[in-house]
């Protein structure tokens, strides 16, 4: 389970966080904020850039609706470099941030080493940057020093940041980077970082809890459900699609095929591709062919899976399973002439994609082969 770091938490920035506007007992996703397309790796913080935009676009001498990305950009600079000079102690931080979500990671990282003395903001996004090699060379053990700083700190300053970095804290342990590898103490920040289910801690923290007790040595599914519960509650796209597949297979929950069709449906709709993934098997396994193929081809177009995890804020193995599965379902429609024309030729190039995004599919592939039905 490879991890990203947690996004700055959105006090730091001014900006409210996502409301969490509920859909029913079952699946109660909020909407998600979600990263734009065609932007550079969003491994660290969130909001900074979108404050900085405010600010530029709130001066009489700028519509904001009028202003292209690099009219905002320039002026957010000059103001902010006008707030620096007249000794603003948050203009610094402010202008690292428009750097660093414009993925200029080496001018923001000069702008946070400057403060990071005196500012826990800077401080924790170096230690994102160091950890991930955003704007130097990765040095992990240094990011490391500066989360484990954040964390143990007493200062009330450091208070909104605890949790996010209990989260990366966590995710170094898990992947045994900057510090020996533990799953237990993996565990023992994450559940620290998710704070019983706080929609106002991590909420990554929260999911990943679900995602640990899934698949790990200390696989517990009805922990697993009740952290992507918790998850999905808070907005988290990823654990809504898990919610769903748990409770159309009953795992860690008794099955309800209402309430997984509702979450998969949701997630789906927003983006979550293992939701729709699974909701092409479910189509096929109930005989609507032609559903299962037309939802199926449309996730197959897509191809840039490390794109779609930062859209959607979802791991790539996921992804990678999600179209893996459509691929797999849609080869079966075109090899048997199930909802669509039969075309081997087609079959043979979806079983194909399958495999090579999931090889665990390439036992069903061979077994196609040996009854000579490719």
């Amino acid at each position: 389970m490879k991890l990203r770091s947690e996004r700055l938490p959105w006090a730091c920035s001014g900006q409210r966080g996502p409301g969490a506007a509920g859909t029913g007992p079952a699946c109660r996703a909020a909407s998600p904020h979600l990263s734009r397309p065609g932007r550079a790796p969003r491994a660290g913080l969130e909001p900074g850039l979108e404050g900085a935009r405010s600010l530029a676009a709130s001066q009489p001498t700028l519509e904001a609706e009028n202003c292209s990305r690099a009219a905002l950009f320039a002026k957010a600079e000059e103001l902010l470099a006008k707030r620096t000079a007249g000794g603003d102690p948050l203009a610094r931080f402010l202008k690292g941030q428009l750097y660093y979500e414009e993925g200029l990671y080496e001018e923001a990282l000069i702008q946070f080493e400057k403060i990071k003395d005196t500012d826990f903001q800077a401080m924790y996004q170096l230690g994102v940057m160091y950890y991930d090699g955003l704007g130097t060379k990765e040095d992990p053990e240094r990011g490391v020093e500066y989360m484990k700083k954040i964390l143990y700190s007493d200062s009330p300053k450091a208070r909104h940041l605890k949790f996010a970095a209990a989260y990366n804290l966590g995710r170094a342990y898990y992947e045994g980077c900057g510090v020996k590898q533990s799953t237990e103490e993996a565990e023992r920040l994450w559940l620290i970082a998710a704070d019983h289910g706080n929609p106002k801690a991590s909420v990554k923290a929260q999911s990943t809890l679900g995602m640990l007790y899934s698949v790990s040595v200390l696989k517990d599914l009805k922990k697993a459900f009740f952290w992507h519960s918790e998850a999905c509650g808070n907005g988290n796209l990823e654990s809504q699609g898990a919610l769903g597949v748990m409770y159309l297979y009953g795992q860690g929950i008794c099955q309800n095929t209402k309430a997984a069709l509702e979450c998969m449906r949701e997630a789906a709709e927003r983006g979550n591709i293992y939701a729709q993934g699974h909701l092409v098997e479910y189509y096929y396994n109930r005989k609507f062919y032609s559903t299962a193929a037309a939802v199926a081809k449309r996730i197959t177009e897509n191809d840039d899976i490390d794109m779609l995890a930062k859209t959607t804020d979802c791991l790539p193995t996921y992804i990678a399973k999600g179209v893996a599965m459509a691929a797999f379902y849609l080869a079966r429609c075109l090899q048997l002439g199930l909802g669509v024309q039969q075309d081997q030729a087609a079959a043979k190039k979806y079983y194909s994609k399958a495999c090579l995004l999931d090889p665990a599919m390439a036992s069903d592939l061979e077994l196609a082969a040996n009854l000579g039905r490719i």
